[in-house]
């Protein structure tokens, strides 16, 4: 029986709570949370969990193994820092940080103490996006062009961070995992409308060594709900769309040179250089979707079980964190690039 604990049971808490409830031989012991509503609506649906308000009572307490980190980002450097320096493994939702020298911190606590530190980039335990990734590297798409993404909603505005930190990190995860490298230039520029020095729009351009260009377009002030990510390739196309029950759609369709050298130089006459439109078939794969969360709660615990090291570790986490900072710097300096 592992025993685990969680802080924080606000906005994404309870999906959290429910799915790390459910686990076969887990037991979550205690969920501590300074608003007592939130105390009181955990007592309410989770009997046997006991609630608190401070922190101290899950790191003094030996039973618990494991913790889980749901608080606001601003504080998830200061509680997994608690947390790992108490010996215990933990999950700690996106962005693990917000900044790359907290980040680098927490590494070097985990695997000083060889403790587990898992960063909540559910996407990459999303069977569409492992789909994407699967097609991707045997070679399906060809070579990748550019990608681009668009993760919109009208609110929920947060006070705490931008618009950036709080949708960006999920698309620079799977861009990443997706990618299998580093940028190495990122900028991004936005606008702040309803709350002066806090970005409700961004705008984010990630430039990559093989040529790939990766852009995200992130808002909470957007009238519709979108989360899309297109992915352009020399041999196919794919938009893989998270709202939708297709959430694949792979597009036969290209631009292709009429000729075994594709440069103009090599014709005779400009009559002879043909771009072909080649548009080809639509496919819709079924793909066996499961909750994205409840795998990757299971990851975890089976990671802190088995000693193993989580697909979305601390460096999955630094590299997202790295990026993001990246883009605030040249967010606040007229959108010029950033090196990486």
């Amino acid at each position: 029986m592992i025993k685990i604990a969680q802080i924080g049971v606000g906005y994404w808490g309870p999906n959290i709570l429910r799915n790390f409830y459910d686990i076969e031989n887990v037991e979550v012991k205690k969920v501590v949370d300074k608003n007592p509503d939130r105390q009181k609506y955990v007592k309410q649906k989770y009997r046997t969990i006991e609630t608190g308000e401070d922190i101290g009572e899950i790191i003094g307490d030996k039973e618990i193994d494991a913790v889980i980190i749901s608080t606001p980002a601003k504080l998830h450097y200061e509680m997994a820092k608690k947390v790992l320096l108490s010996n215990k493994h933990c999950f700690v939702e996106k962005p693990l940080a917000l900044n790359t020298i907290e980040a680098r911190e927490l590494i070097k606590i985990a695997e000083e103490k060889k403790l587990v530190l898992m960063v909540g980039h559910v996407f990459l335990y999303n069977a569409a996006v492992n789909d994407l990734k699967k097609r991707i590297s045997n070679g399906e798409l060809g070579k990748i062009y550019y990608v681009y993404s668009q993760r919109l909603n009208l609110g929920k505005v947060r006070s705490d961070v931008n618009a950036l930190w709080n949708f960006a990190p999920h698309d620079v995860s799977i861009i990443l995992y997706l990618l299998e490298k580093m940028p190495v230039t990122v900028s991004a520029s936005g606008m702040s409308c309803i709350q002066e020095g806090i970005e409700d729009i961004v705008f984010m351009n990630m430039k990559f060594s093989n040529g790939i260009i990766a852009h995200c377009h992130v808002s909470w002030l957007d009238p519709n709900k979108t989360r899309i990510m297109t992915i352009i390739g020399s041999k196919k196309m794919i938009i893989y769309n998270d709202l939708s029950d297709y959430k694949i759609q792979i597009f036969d369709k290209g631009i292709d040179v009429n000729s075994k050298n594709q440069y103009l130089g090599d014709f005779d006459s400009f009559g002879k250089f043909q771009l072909i439109k080649r548009a080809g078939d639509i496919i819709i794969p079924k793909i066996d979707f499961e909750e994205p969360l409840k795998s990757e709660a299971l990851h975890f615990i089976e990671c802190v079980r088995e000693g193993k090291k989580p697909l979305s570790d601390g460096k999955s986490g630094l590299e997202v964190t790295q990026i993001i900072e990246a883009a605030m710097k040249s967010l606040n300096n007229k959108s010029v690039e950033i090196q990486i």
